[in-house]
């Protein structure tokens, strides 16, 4: 009997996935609950997947925001600045100087027009696109647009500034 397509990515995967989930919250148990809701979501997108990407880093960018919902929910008060710093951490702090990268960032993101910043924030907060889409009244593509162009903005000013190594 042939394996489903979830079946193979959740042998594939799913020690990877519980390993960065375990990395994300410090907690076995909440580790492994979250990696059951992200192949439970896995399982509900993966006619979606288009193969964009690595399916490996389909299923991170799925845990990832499986984990910052699961924040949203225990601690709706948390600062917007420290989720910030939770997304980016994985992409621009790389070394010890990562707080004052990350206060960079967010001075840079109030030089961004305001539809831009929007959209990098609630990627950081854990909405999907299809969700900021919805609330700021564009398409789901745009949000993946603008966030990319940000994101690659970001890296191109940190660069020029000294706060980013490609080689680290």
């Amino acid at each position: 009997m042939a394996q489903s397509g979830i079946e193979q990515l959740y042998l594939a995967y799913k020690q990877d996935v519980y390993r960065y989930l375990c990395s994300l919250t410090h907690n076995t148990a909440e580790a492994e609950d979250l990696l059951s809701e992200t192949f439970l979501r896995a399982l509900k997108r993966l006619p979606f997947f288009r193969g964009d990407c690595a399916a490996k880093t389909w299923l991170f960018g799925i845990a990832r925001n499986v984990w910052l919902e699961s924040l949203r929910k225990r601690r709706p008060a948390l600062d917007l600045d420290d989720l910030l710093d939770w997304y980016l951490e994985d992409r621009f702090a790389t070394d010890s100087d990562a707080r004052e990268t990350l206060r960079r960032v967010r001075d840079l993101l109030t030089q961004k027009d305001e539809r831009s910043s929007r959209v990098l924030y609630m990627r950081a907060e854990g909405y999907t696109y299809a969700e900021i889409a919805v609330r700021l009244g564009i398409s789901e593509n745009s949000a993946r647009v603008i966030e990319h162009r940000t994101r690659t903005w970001l890296k191109a000013t940190l660069q020029k500034e000294g706060y980013w190594d490609e080689s680290k």
